[in-house]
Parts: structure tokens; sequence; C-alpha cells
């Protein structure tokens, strides 16, 4: 294993304590802030990381991401919050949905001003590139809008009941549902949109290509 490997990993784990946490943290946060208690009951309103990991999604599947060379993105075990707790109803549900992709969005913006504003060694620019790169990924890969991923509580908000049921039915397999996602539709080109939306967002962020900057850094470790 090359130092640029270990260097990589030990980026995505440092990052993932943080960014995962604080996604899952701020979607049990505002939830509490509506009214609803299930994320502090069931143990989940923490910024313990222990509480928020699941093996596969949040570990698993970045290392094999980044070992191929893939786009980076993960995802963490879903806070259980009730809607129907919520005192503005619909609107808490779209609130407290966007609270975890919006903290990893604020995340990498800010990842982005030390990118450009400092002059740091190739080792720490290496780790802060894959801290912005895998922000960015939890940020538009929970955008995606599947159950049980964020974006699909926004289409909820706007479906038909019958759609509804549908969504709440998919919603019930949990990190399952997230697997057949990637098994089902990453090889028919969603995989591919969600590598150039990463590259634009990053663009946007930092000025520049980072996923081929991330490559470049690779080769000077």
């Amino acid at each position: 294993m090359g130092s640029a490997t270990i260097i990589g990993l030990i980026g995505i784990f440092g990052t993932l304590a943080i960014s995962a946490t604080l996604h899952e943290f701020m979607h049990g946060y505002v939830a509490h802030r509506l009214g609803d208690n299930t994320a502090k009951y069931s143990g989940r309103l923490t910024l313990n990381p222990l509480a928020h990991v699941d093996p596969f999604a949040t570990v698993l599947l970045p290392i094999i991401l980044f070992i191929i060379g893939a786009p980076l993105f993960a995802a963490a075990k879903p806070v259980p919050f009730n809607p129907s707790n919520f005192r503005n109803g619909e609107t808490g549900l779209a609130m407290v949905s966007l609270a975890g992709p919006l903290t990893n969005l604020v995340l990498a913006i800010m990842g982005g001003v030390l990118f450009q504003a400092l002059s740091l060694g190739i080792a720490v620019t290496y780790i802060l590139a894959v801290f912005i790169l895998l922000n960015i990924g939890l940020f538009v890969f929970n955008m995606i809008p599947f159950p049980p991923l964020d974006g699909s509580r926004l289409l909820y908000v706007l479906a038909p009941e019958s759609v509804r049921r549908f969504m709440q039915t998919i919603e019930s397999g949990g990190i399952f549902s997230i697997g057949i996602l990637i098994l089902i539709l990453f090889p028919l080109g969603l995989g591919s949109l969600l590598g150039e939306a990463i590259t634009v967002v990053s663009q946007w962020i930092t000025g520049t290509d980072l996923p081929r900057v991330l490559v470049q850094l690779q080769q000077l470790l």
C-alpha cells in the first residue's frame, strides 16, 4: 500500500468522522427544533460518529470507490424522525431533509476557501482535496431523489399519495435500497452523472478541476 493510498484513507476516515456525523446530527437537530424527539430518544442526536456509522455505506463503499479511482461519495445510517410531530408539517419535512446535504455543502465551501487561500504541503493539500470532494459527494449523492436518500423526501412533499406509498415501501429497505440503487442504476449511467456533478460543484467551489488535481497530487506523494 503506497503513501498516497494511506494518506487518502486517513483523509476519508477523518472526513467521514466529521462530515457524516454532522450530516446526520443536523437532520436530528432540525427535527428536534421542529418538535420531533425521535432522534433524541433513539440516541442519534449526538456528535459521536459511532452512532451514525453504517458498515457498508459509511466505511466499505468510500474505500472501494477511492481504491478504484471512482467519484467519492458515502452515506451514513439514516436518523429516524416522525414528520407527524413537526409543527409545520410538510415544510418541516423539507427542512429536515435539506439540513444534512446543506451541511456537507457548507463544509465543502469552507474547505474550498482554505484550499484557495493557503499554501499547504502536498500531503495536507491532498487530504483537504479529499475532504472537499467527499463532502461534495455526500451532498450530491444524498440529493438523488431515491428513497431513503434525502432528495427523495423533497420529492415526497410534492408527490401524490400513490407515489408516496411506493416511496415508503422502498424507504423501508433502508441501506439495502441504496445498494439496489448502486447495483442497478449506476451501471446505466448514474455513476457518470454523479461524477460530472461532483466535478462541476468542485469547480464552482475551488475554481479548479479538483478530481484531476487529486490525481496529480497522488502522483507527487
